[in-house]
Formats: C-alpha cells, structure tokens, sequence
C-alpha cells in the first residue's frame, strides 16, 4: 500500500478547487485593495499573480511531486522546481510590467528594478508560498481519504473475519450433533424425533437470530438450553446439568454463539462413559453491567491427554478479540478433576 502522504491518487472534487482559489483571490484583492488604497489595481494584479501561482501549484502537485519526489529523483525534481519558479517570475513580472504598471514592485518602499536580486528573491517566496499551501492542502486530503479508506478495509475485515468465525461454529456444532441423532436412530430410540424437533428449533436461532450482530442475552440463554436438552436426550439419568441466572439478564444483548462452544466441550470431553456428567453454567449481570459466565464440568482426565483438533476455545478468543478487545478476561483451568471456565465482559 502507498504511503499515505505520497499519494496523489485521491482527486479533490472540481468545486472545491474553484472556492479555494476565488476565496484566494478575494482575500487578496481586498487585502492589496485596501493597502494600496486602489481596488481596482489590486483586481488587475491579482488576476495576474493569483492565476500564475494556481498555475504554477498545479505543475508542482499533479507533475513535480507523483513523477519525480515520489519516485526519488530528487536531482531532476529540484532542476525542474527551480526552472518552473524561473519561468513563473519572467511571466509574472513581465505581464505586470506589460498590463498593469511601470512599477513591478509597489510594496518596496525604495524603487526597485525588475530582475534585480531582491525582487527575483521575493517573487520566488511567493511561489513557493502559492506552492506550499496548494500542496499542503492536497497531501492533507489525500492522507484523510487514505484514512478513512484504510479505517473502511479494516471494518470489512473485521466484519469478513467475524463472519467466517461465526461460520465455522455452525458446522462444528451440527455435526456434533448430527453424531448425536446418529448414535440414537441405530438403537432405534424413541428419542430422535424430539431430536430432531429441538434441532430445528436451533436451526431456526442460527439462520435469522444468530446472522445479527447482537441478539438478545435471554433468547442466547434459552438457545443453550436448547443444545442441553439435546444431550439430556443422549444421556439421560447421567447427566445433571443446572443453569443459574442472576442480575438485570433481560435488558442487555450480547454476541451471538460465544458460549456454545465451552458449554459443548463439557459434553466432549466431561465425562468417562457410564459415569455421571455433572455441568454448572451460570449467567451473572451486575450492577456495573459486567456479564460473567461460569461453566464448571467434571472432566475425564483421558481425553485431555488426547490430540483435540477441535475449534472451539480458540474461535471464541479470536472473536473475543476482535469485538471486545480489552473489555474481556478469559480464564480455562482444570482443579480437583473440574473443568473449569470463567468469562467476564463489559456490557
């Protein structure tokens, strides 16, 4: 990507370029008009100067600065600046002679001569004031377009990664199950339409719920309740679970299917087969407005030793990052043979 300050890609749009240089004009006519006490000379000196300098600040902003200072030919950038500050006092100087008075220097408080030292000096100062401020202008716009352009790929961005992360919970979390509703049609259980009932129903909260940015906190709630009754189905008496609410839980909107996957983990890895599976999951809105989410599983220590190719935990940090950034903690740990997960997040 181009540096922002070399990039003369971004075209200031035609209206501005006429207000900038008539209040230019304006500005200097009644400024010279009124020092001279003759506003009708100021009208005729300014047409004259104020167009040679438009003139002269284009060549440097759309020639001198993409062709040859953005591409490092300094040597021929300097020859042809001062060439074109040679050729805007000749033209100046002369049309003023020519047009307007004997006397090319009025300002001077001594009589001056054309093409002496000091005038020649003075009407470089001004071209390179014409040419610093029409530069300065162009750089300044061109840098806040670069910003805003950059600042609009960077939402995209954002916007596509969280998309694709979204994305691959989904998958992930019907194939889990689909495993599940597998596992009941081969012993034929009486099950699996209630399986497939409740599977639609969540379905039905991923494809027109979960596709906004925010949902509310309760209907995320109840969509988890959905995925346990699921697996109460598979594992009937073994499975204890009990949820927990407290605080303001109605009134606030969270991201949508960041708790699934930890609350999925428990069911993967949580317990050894014919043993209980005991879960604790708790939802928390204090008065601060911090949401703190707890999931506590007994796990079996075999499977933590087992190569996980899951995407679960990592998804969630990667969205926790992106869209909380520093208002989160996350803290996995395992303690007496529990499972444990504790997110907090600034509402």
């Amino acid at each position: 990507m181009k540096n922002s300050f070399t990039n003369t890609s971004y075209k200031i749009p035609i209206k501005y370029h006429f207000i900038f240089w008539i209040s230019y004009f304006v500005i200097n006519f009644i400024r010279w008009g009124s020092y001279y006490e003759d506003y009708w000379y100021s009208f005729k000196s300014n047409i004259v100067t104020v167009t040679l300098g438009m003139l002269l600040a284009y060549f440097h902003v759309y020639f001198l600065l993409p062709k040859l200072l953005f591409k490092k030919k300094q040597i021929s950038y300097v020859f042809f600046f001062l060439g074109a500050l040679v050729v805007f006092y000749i033209v100046r100087t002369e049309l003023i002679f020519l047009f307007i008075n004997d006397n090319v220097w009025p300002e001077s408080q001594t009589p001056q001569k054309a093409y002496a030292f000091n005038h020649i000096l003075v009407v470089f100062l001004i071209g390179i004031y014409d040419v610093a401020l029409a530069t300065t202008i162009k750089l300044t716009a061109g840098w806040v377009f670069d910003r805003k352009r950059i600042e609009n790929l960077q939402a995209m961005q954002l916007k596509t990664e969280l998309q694709f992360l979204k994305a691959q919970i989904q998958p992930h979390f019907f194939f889990n199950t689909l495993n599940n509703l597998y596992a009941l049609t081969l012993e034929r259980s009486k099950q699996a339409p209630e399986v497939v009932l409740k599977l639609s129903e969540i379905m039905e909260y991923i494809l027109y719920d979960a596709k906004e940015p925010k949902v509310k906190l309760l209907n995320e709630i109840i969509y988890i309740q959905n995925y346990i009754d699921l697996e109460r189905l598979r594992y009937g008496n073994r499975l204890s679970v009990e949820v927990t609410m407290q605080g303001n839980i109605e009134d606030h909107m969270i991201t949508p299917l960041l708790f699934l996957p930890f609350i999925e983990n428990c069911f993967k890895h949580g317990a050894i087969e014919n043993n209980e599976l005991n879960v604790l999951i708790a939802f928390e809105v204090t008065q601060k407005n911090v949401l703190n989410f707890s999931v506590i599983n007994n796990y079996n220590v075999g499977t933590q030793n087992k190569k996980k190719h899951g995407i679960g935990n990592e998804n969630v940090l990667r969205r926790l990052e992106l869209l909380y950034r520093d208002k989160f903690s996350l803290v996995i740990k395992t303690e007496k043979q529990n499972y444990i997960v504790k997110l907090s997040i600034q509402l």
